[in-house]
């Protein structure tokens, strides 16, 4: 027999809008937040041992709040992107809500940003620019233009993007997944395309990357997850494909530790995989609308750690996904 699907452990409600981005920072005290970013243009911090919003802050003129970071280190320096067109840089230190910084993107798409640290203080910010398949990295806080991405093809809009530094090698790298289904893989210090792979018949929705295991997985509107690795030259490599009963993936996120991972459905379901194979663990229903988001807390127990997942239906909801032995190796 199968074991009975779960319940969330709690639910935050109040949020007053869809929840298109999701943030754990569980590094900063005793304190584990979560922030979220709606679709009214509010950015939540709930504190989630209250269970309860601590501080909202505003800083879109009301427009779509689809991204919101914070640095490693900090959880009172956060970034959050609108469609207003803009990347807000925050200081919410010693009860601050202050916005100290923004950043133009010209882009009226929804593609999230993607933030890496490269020194204390010093990080790179990649965007879709204001032209439809171009993509813009600068620096923070300087906002010195490091380069601009622009495939040589018509790909159409680009509608995800992932930033990292390899262990190995020059960098950072950068994946992009297209309007038309295809994934490219940058070099941002040279400026080039590197590889690229056709993953998918309808847009690239969202992707996310596994920087130790160097394989990613992408998602789009159809029944289907495909995943896929880097090889030694630095060439995408199509994979496995991961079958879904519905069509339709807002997010996808693996865990930390690089065991699980989180889809964000159409259906009105998360559904849960071991990384490693790729097997089916849990079916996750709660909500009543599209799951626009997942994520995973970065606490360092692993029985602390959450799986949170934003919805159209303006509710947040929280599970324990507390599997000492899946998926493993």
């Amino acid at each position: 027999m199968s074991r009975p699907a779960p319940s969330p452990i709690y639910t935050l409600r109040g949020a007053g809008g869809p929840l298109n981005t999701l943030h754990f920072s569980c590094h900063g005290g005793d304190t584990p937040l979560l922030f979220s970013g709606s679709e009214k243009g509010a950015i939540h911090i709930w504190n989630l041992n209250t269970r309860r919003a601590q501080k909202i802050v505003e800083g879109h003129s009301g427009s779509s709040v689809i991204w919101v970071n914070t640095r490693q280190a900090t959880d009172t320096l956060i970034s959050s992107q609108g469609r207003d067109m803009h990347v807000c840089l925050w200081d919410l230190s010693e009860g601050r809500s202050e916005v100290v910084d923004s950043v133009w993107t010209g882009s009226v798409g929804f593609c999230q940003c993607s933030l890496l640290e490269t020194s204390p203080g010093t990080c790179l910010l990649a965007f879709a620019g204001q032209q439809t398949e171009e993509i813009k990295i600068i620096e923070l806080p300087s906002k010195t233009p490091v380069c601009t991405l622009e495939p040589d093809a018509k790909l159409g809009m680009v509608m995800c993007i992932k930033l990292w530094q390899p262990d190995s090698g020059p960098g950072p790298l950068l994946v992009a997944g297209y309007e038309d289904g295809s994934l490219l893989l940058w070099d941002v210090s040279q400026r080039s395309k590197l590889s690229q792979a056709k993953a998918h018949p309808e847009p690239v929705m969202c992707l996310t990357f596994d920087i130790k295991r160097l394989r990613g997985i992408s998602g789009s509107s159809e029944k289907k997850l495909s995943s896929w690795m880097l090889d030694r030259q630095n060439n995408l490599q199509l994979q496995d494909c991961v079958m879904l009963v519905n069509p339709g993936v807002s997010q996808l996120c693996i865990r930390g530790d690089g065991k699980l991972l989180a889809s964000a459905g159409w259906d009105h379901r998360v559904r849960v995989f071991g990384w490693k194979k790729l097997q089916p663990l849990a079916v996750l229903q709660y909500h009543t609308d599209q799951v626009l988001s997942v994520a995973f807390s970065d606490h360092q127990d692993p029985r602390q750690r959450l799986l949170a997942a934003g919805s159209k239906d303006q509710r947040i909801s929280l599970w324990s996904i507390y599997n000492e032995g899946a998926d493993t190796g």
